[in-house]
């Protein structure tokens, strides 16, 4: 017995499956983000630089300025648009170094991917779970060769497989991790409903 494919009437198509995977990777991305390490260069007598070129940034985790000393050097630092300031009492003289540890999305596409993995079958069952949710809704008050209740095991399949999805995200993501490293005061206070200032 032989089987052929019928492209015309595949379920899903390749675009919307890749825009499942998108979505599913970059929620992944928000709980498990790519590590990165970029050496960006000072401009003598100022202490901000341009972090325009951190593509698909998450978040900046860390600054070591000066570059290269042992220990490492690292300073408190605040970010706004694309311009990160270095709050430090040191004025840079000259162009030197400074280390940005930074994460980013990770990227999914025909060349590769930067997902470890161990985490691809995570990925996998998000889009699959966002791709039955689509075809739930899709399905509802039409008539399907499966049945009336067709929608609804999709619906409920793609709940469970979406559930599981989010443990995942809980489970390895590093927002609830313990990790070590050194604390920082932020650049401005913390506000809360419980400080008054002013007069």
């Amino acid at each position: 017995m032989s089987f052929t494919k019928d492209s015309a009437n595949y379920r899903w198509t390749d675009g919307e499956l890749d825009r499942h995977i998108q979505r599913t990777a970059r929620e992944f991305s928000l709980a498990v983000p790519l590590e990165a390490k970029t050496t960006l260069t000072t401009t003598a007598g100022s202490r901000e630089l341009s972090i325009a070129a951190l593509t698909d940034l998450v978040a900046i985790e860390a600054v070591e300025y000066p570059a290269g000393e042992y220990p490492p050097s690292y300073v408190r630092f605040s970010v706004w648009l694309s311009t990160l300031t270095l709050l430090t009492d040191r004025m840079p003289a000259a162009a030197e170094s400074v280390n940005v540890f930074w994460t980013k999305l990770h990227t999914i596409d025909g060349s590769g991917s930067t997902v470890p993995a161990r985490f691809e079958d995570v990925i996998a069952g998000g889009a699959a779970a966002y791709a039955a949710l689509e075809w739930a809704s899709f399905s509802t008050n039409r008539v399907n060769v499966g049945g009336r209740d067709v929608w609804r095991e999709y619906l409920l399949w793609g709940q469970e497989r979406l559930a599981e999805f989010q443990r995942a995200l809980a489970r390895y993501g590093r927002r609830d991790a313990v990790r070590a490293r050194r604390l920082y005061a932020p650049a401005t206070p913390t506000v809360d409903q419980a400080t008054v200032t002013g007069p």
